[in-house]
């Protein structure tokens, strides 16, 4: 049972240098932007019931959202089907500013039409970047001005360090957020919305005789996991928001900056079931953290990383974003000890047992 963990265990140690976070400067300046030199890696798991943070790795440290964006979209779109606004059976009509999005996208032409349950759909399982911008100017009018509401509407729910510019994640250094702010949505689509939490858990859409898949991988393949959303961009690395219910547990995990798609899931999982297992030993009367189960080694003072910058430009595409953002590659110095990394490891991280004390990119 602890080996996912001890494989998350690992990638962690390897992926994250500790840094202070920079939480606070957002409320100083709405346009801050990241550091593409600071490592990317934060993770947070949650208790979905009692909001208990069970784990948590810098999960107030500024990041893009990439994709998971369209969580806070499909959110509003949530809020107003309920409120009798919208309806799932009515129509949206694509501007040429939604049909020229970049891909990920459904590919419908201006002046085509779509249903609103089509267009949920290709949010969520196809991260359809076209289909986000139409239902933002169907809801707001214009895609800024829905912006501006999903900020709002972050504020009102807790996300202090988020703020959005656009309905899909497509990149713009002034959309941030962070994995706490991203666990406080999930929460609040499973507290608020439980009846639309559906479109989330969806494996496949097919629309038009065209099939696709779910990019959040994870669905069908860890037992439990039913729904939420991937996102990357070479700026904000490979995101993923997921929640999974076991034994009448429902936990929540985010992780944001991985290094790959195969890592990220890895860690996601090593995650779930490391919080479902403290779950379960504390319901027998243990009491313990989660990070406690994850075998960390205390923390203490170390000389800062160190970093080869190297400045490359390129165009990402992959799970509904392209990003034109150059990157800077950044190496940094595992914490002496903290993990040993075992061969069952070297499949997940790509790192062998003799390269665990060495600088890793």
């Amino acid at each position: 049972m602890f080996e996912p963990a001890r494989r998350f265990a690992a990638a962690c140690a390897l992926a994250v240098v500790y840094l202070a976070p920079p939480s606070l400067a957002l409320a100083q300046n709405p346009y801050l932007q990241v550091s593409t030199s600071e490592p990317k890696y934060t993770a947070i798991v949650m208790d979905a019931r009692s909001g208990e943070v069970l784990y948590a790795q810098r999960p107030d440290s500024i990041r893009y959202p990439a994709s998971v964006t369209k969580v806070m979209t499909l959110y509003l779109t949530f809020e107003a089907l309920a409120s009798g606004r919208l309806h799932l059976t009515d129509y949206i009509i694509v501007s040429p500013l939604a049909a020229a999005q970049p891909a990920t996208k459904l590919g419908l032409r201006a002046g085509d039409t779509i249903t609103v349950q089509d267009a949920m759909y290709a949010m969520a399982v196809h991260s359809a970047n076209d289909m986000a911008v139409a239902m933002a100017e169907r809801i707001g009018g214009t895609e800024s001005r829905f912006a501006s509401l999903m900020t709002a509407k972050a504020q009102q729910l807790g996300m202090t360090n988020t703020r959005y510019v656009n309905a899909n994640g497509l990149p713009d250094t002034r959309q941030v957020s962070s994995a706490r702010d991203l666990a406080t949505l999930t929460r609040a689509v499973l507290r608020d919305y439980p009846q639309y939490y559906r479109f989330f858990s969806q494996e496949s859409f097919t629309y038009r005789g065209k099939t696709m898949y779910n990019t959040n991988h994870l669905l069908g393949k860890m037992p439990g996991v039913d729904g939420l959303k991937t996102g990357f961009t070479s700026a904000a690395g490979f995101n993923l928001a997921a929640s999974a219910m076991r034994n009448g547990n429902r936990l929540i995990a985010v992780v944001m900056g991985g290094s790959s798609g195969a890592v990220r899931n890895a860690n996601v999982e090593g995650l779930l079931l490391t919080g479902f297992d403290v779950m379960e030993r504390r319901a027998r009367g243990e009491r313990l953290l989660m990070t406690q189960n994850l075998f960390e080694a205390a923390p203490y003072s170390y000389p800062p990383p160190y970093a080869y910058p190297t400045a490359r430009s390129q165009v990402a595409l992959g799970e509904g974003d392209a990003d034109p953002i150059g990157v800077v590659l950044t190496r940094s110095t595992l914490r002496p000890g903290a993990v040993a990394v075992s061969s069952s490891m070297a499949a997940a991280t790509g790192v062998s047992p003799a390269q665990r004390k060495t600088p890793v990119r």
